[in-house]
């Protein structure tokens, strides 16, 4: 106990040494929410991978997804590095840069608004990342409770308020390069944590070709389907429902493209060799992190004798798996699951905060603020939105609410689904429109509300559940904007000539960096 607390007090000295460090970097609205658009590579990379993976992905969904489809769920951490990191940085990184410094925009809204030409759409994306991302933020301390219940013998509400406390006083003080800067430490004892654990929990089970000899043996359930009852289908390359798994993969990785608080991670490079070099770390922090979470997740049940699905739900087959390990790697587990969630909380608050306070109350509420006022109103918020997640977190805990569980499983599908078509677009194609945007926006969330609601029952088998249904609207936005685009009213040709303008202006290098061919 006293090793975990030690480390405990200087994980958490670290974490607000550094944000009262950055402290002169977070004077201005530039500085506070974008670093001054001077993140070195390896720290937005690092930035953009710890963002990405939380408590929710280390038990919540590791344990579900391991569970359901054995060491195939391992596809889903592949999808998440490929996909969501790799592709994600290729196609959206140095365009993203590019415009919204062009444009002048510190957030996704404020893209839209400038992008478009359209104040209303920019309020309106406001709101939906206000409405969907307060859930998604109390969902990040569920990870917390049953590893700390088992390692500590602390109440699940204090160790909330504590975490909640100091992630706040950190992103309060240096803004976005102080999360940045956190962000590295606490990924790089993601990336040591999840390796040692992996290696722990497998020498536990003899092994990795004994655990998955032990894997292969246990049958699928009986209400599997057409694989019910096989032996080996959980060891296998696909696992027993690829269909689904598909669904987990789409909706894990492309949702990246569409999530404020990732896509504004592009916003802050520095420079073009900090986009080649964080698009290789960012890839590999997925391949090792979200890959490694997923393949133990997958040997779940082997410790199913030890777990009830149907009394404690999915998420007791991490810490099951986890609790009988050394006390010493313990700790670490403690300190990697705080370090995935208070690096995604810091994330959240940030945007939620400069989201609300540069599109919503900025020119709408309060008609004049200088940079002094919205910085402090930005730092006001974020303790509001920690507040928020806090009570909601403490309440579905201690009740039978589970509304704000649910409001956080469709979160991911409303965000991604309303935003990455028409951000995507906006960024590539001269020919998007508002009214494109303005559908796809009120599709994605109409649809994914109605997932939570009675009007799920008449929806199709596939989508009744929200990983599904998340995807659909992902891949449902890519269609409907060019669709609705070639139908409706061009947008006007000097607002779009000025956006794309930025992708011309010419630039000097070095012959390190090109040939210089007259060609």
């Amino acid at each position: 106990m006293a090793i975990k607390m030690i480390l405990l007090l200087v994980f958490f000295g670290v974490m607000v040494g550094i944000g009262l460090y950055c402290r002169k970097n977070a004077t201005d609205v530039n500085g506070f929410v974008l670093g001054g658009r001077s993140v070195g590579p390896w720290l937005t990379a690092f930035a953009y991978g710890t963002s990405y993976f939380s408590a929710v992905v280390f038990v919540g969904y590791a344990g579900q997804f391991g569970w359901k489809y054995g060491i195939a769920a391992t596809w889903a951490g592949i999808g998440n590095a490929v996909l969501g990191s790799l592709l994600a940085w290729v196609v959206l990184g140095r365009r993203t840069r590019i415009m919204t410094q062009h444009l002048d925009s510190a957030t996704m809204p404020e893209f839209f608004g400038k992008r478009f030409g359209s104040t209303s759409l920019k309020i309106t994306a406001s709101v939906i990342i206000f409405i969907f991302l307060i859930p998604y933020t109390a969902s990040l301390y569920n990870g917390l409770s049953r590893l700390f219940g088992m390692a500590f013998d602390i109440d699940y509400s204090v160790c909330v308020v504590v975490m909640a406390i100091l992630t706040g006083v950190y992103v309060i003080a240096g803004g976005y390069m102080a999360t940045a800067i956190n962000d590295f430490i606490q990924g790089i004892i993601m990336l040591f944590g999840i390796c040692a654990v992996i290696f722990a929990v497998l020498h536990s089970q003899g092994g990795f070709l004994a655990a998955l000899e032990g894997l292969a043996k246990i049958p699928a359930e009986e209400t599997a389907g057409p694989v019910a009852g096989a032996p080996g289908i959980f060891a296998s390359f696909f696992g027993p429902d690829p269909v689904n798994l598909l669904g987990v993969v789409i909706l894990t990785s492309l949702g990246t493209w569409g999530l404020p608080q990732m896509v504004q991670k592009f916003y802050a490079i520095k420079s073009e060799k900090s986009i080649n070099t964080g698009t290789v770390v960012s890839t590999v922090f997925a391949l090792v992190v979200a890959g490694g979470c997923y393949f133990l997740g997958g040997f779940g049940r082997l410790f199913s004798d030890k777990i009830d699905i149907a009394a404690n739900g999915y998420d007791s087959v991490v810490p099951t798996m986890l609790s009988g390990l050394p006390e010493i790697l313990l700790a670490v587990v403690v300190i990697l699951v705080l370090s995935a969630s208070m690096s995604t909380l810091s994330s959240l608050v940030l945007t939620s905060s400069s989201t609300l306070t540069l599109d919503l109350l900025k020119g709408h509420v309060i008609k004049k603020m200088d940079e002094k006022q919205q910085v402090s109103i930005m730092r006001c918020l974020i303790v509001v939105f920690i507040a928020i997640s806090v009570v909601l977190a403490i309440i579905q805990y201690k009740s039978t609410v589970t509304f704000i569980a649910q409001l956080m499983g469709v979160s991911w599908g409303a965000l991604a689904g309303a935003f990455l078509a028409p951000f995507l677009y906006g960024l590539y194609w001269k020919g998007a429109t508002k009214t494109a945007c303005w559908v796809s926006f009120i599709f994605s969330t109409a649809v994914m509300l109605a997932d939570i609601s009675p009007l799920k029952v008449h929806f199709p088998t596939l989508l009744v559940s929200p990983i599904n249904c998340g995807a659909f609207c992902m891949i449902a936005g890519l269609i409907i904007v060019p669709v609705v685009s070639l139908v409706t009213a061009k947008p006007e040709k000097r607002l779009v000539d000025d956006a794309f303008s930025c992708y011309d202006e010419r630039v000097t290098v070095r012959k390190s960096q090109t040939l210089g061919d007259p060609s």
